[in-house]
């Protein structure tokens, strides 16, 4: 099922507008009034974000379908990362990108236009199956906002999520755990050029145990970072604190979670050597999951690819999406390529082909799912 040129006209249209609407994390409510007027659909907004912190929360519209038919989760996120200047976006052969040196906003307003139009398409004529449209905030702050979404007030059998940064007929059937360490070391202050014996550095403590941590690509389903790194008063003073913030992810949970205890164990024995006390909080901020090719949102995407023509790519991720939340409450769901390239980064982009290809897979998908 493809959009027609009238349904084309308009998501390029939507695209560009919600894109240049600011709305990094618990910054939403510009964005999410503008899907909620214009999606076509009644749409009921839950209170979430007294717990994430945003000054909107997550959306959620539906269309019954006929009786006996299944209910899809379509869901996409409002949020993007920080902005470090405007968003304007150009068009130059057939590509959008940001005039200024930013992120486009693509990631992921691209699934957001895609599913308005989704919406609009089956809001008067009527859908083979229910769909459940699930717009939701702060998926760029570890899922906090899918997190916060009461799962209670789905129907949906099976879901589909939009967000992956890659060319469209990928479809991500595993993807990982992930871990947040924050590690703060206490040492002594002291004169570092009259008394620095006196002092305990907590700097210094905290780069032994980088020193010695494995970092970086630790097997094809496993990484480790320290991404942060803060401490010191000035550079007379022999440090008494500093901060480390890490993590950990893998496609087996139980690696990550013994990835992460060695992270602690080598954290806890740097502090001891340098006479520092070490605080360490763990956190596991999303579960991994497995989706087998024969599980309806896996089965459903590769039949509609089909028929579209595009041969579907299964591929693992080493990055989550509000996918790892349903799954984890026991919703089966599929994240699925959006088309667009490089996220988060200021050289974003989408072409116009692969907008208008997300629309059609999505379209597709409906269709698929009310014959399964």
């Amino acid at each position: 099922m493809r959009a027609t040129e009238a349904e084309r006209k308009r998501l390029r249209t939507d695209f560009v507008r919600l894109c240049e609407i600011p709305s990094p994390s618990r910054r939403e409510r510009a964005v999410a009034d503008v899907v909620a007027a214009e999606v076509g659909l009644e749409v009921t907004e839950d209170d979430s974000g007294a717990s994430t912190g945003a000054d909107a929360g997550n959306l959620l519209a539906r269309i019954p379908g006929p009786e006996g038919a299944p209910t899809v989760l379509l869901c996409a996120h409002l949020d993007t990362v920080p902005l470090t200047a405007p968003i304007e976006v150009k068009e130059e052969e057939g590509r959008y990108t940001n005039r200024f040196e930013a992120i486009l906003g693509a990631d992921n307003k691209a699934a957001v236009a895609a599913f308005m139009g989704v919406a609009r398409r089956f809001a008067t004529g009527g859908a083979p199956v229910g769909i459940e449209f699930l717009f939701t905030t702060c998926e760029e702050m570890a899922l906090a906002g899918a997190k916060a979404f009461d799962r209670g007030r789905l129907a949906a059998d099976f879901g589909f999520v939009f967000d992956h940064a890659s060319p469209i007929g990928e479809l991500i059937v595993a993807a990982p755990s992930y871990f947040r360490v924050e590690t703060e070391f206490h040492g002594r202050a002291a004169h570092a050029g009259i008394r620095p014996e006196d002092g305990r550095s907590a700097i210094v403590a905290a780069a032994a145990a980088l020193e010695r941590m494995e970092l970086g690509r630790l097997d094809d389903e496993t990484t480790a970072n320290a991404g942060r790194i803060e401490g010191g008063t000035a550079a007379n003073v022999v440090a008494e604190r500093c901060r480390v913030e890490l993590e950990a992810r893998s496609l087996d949970p139980e690696k990550a979670t013994r990835t992460v205890e060695r992270m602690v164990d080598v954290l806890t024995d740097a502090g001891s050597d340098a006479e520092c006390d070490v605080e360490t909080h763990v956190e596991e901020q999303f579960r991994a999951y497995r989706i087998p090719r024969t599980a309806p949102p896996a089965a459903i995407a590769a039949d509609a690819l089909a028929r579209l023509g595009t041969e579907p790519q299964y591929v693992t991720t080493g990055g989550g999406s509000d996918a790892n939340v349903f799954n984890a409450s026991g919703l089966p769901c599929l994240n699925v390529a959006n088309g667009t390239a490089r996220n988060h980064e200021p050289d974003e982009f989408v072409t116009v082909e692969a907008l208008e290809g997300a629309l059609d897979l999505a379209l597709t998908l409906v269709e698929c799912s009310g014959s399964h």
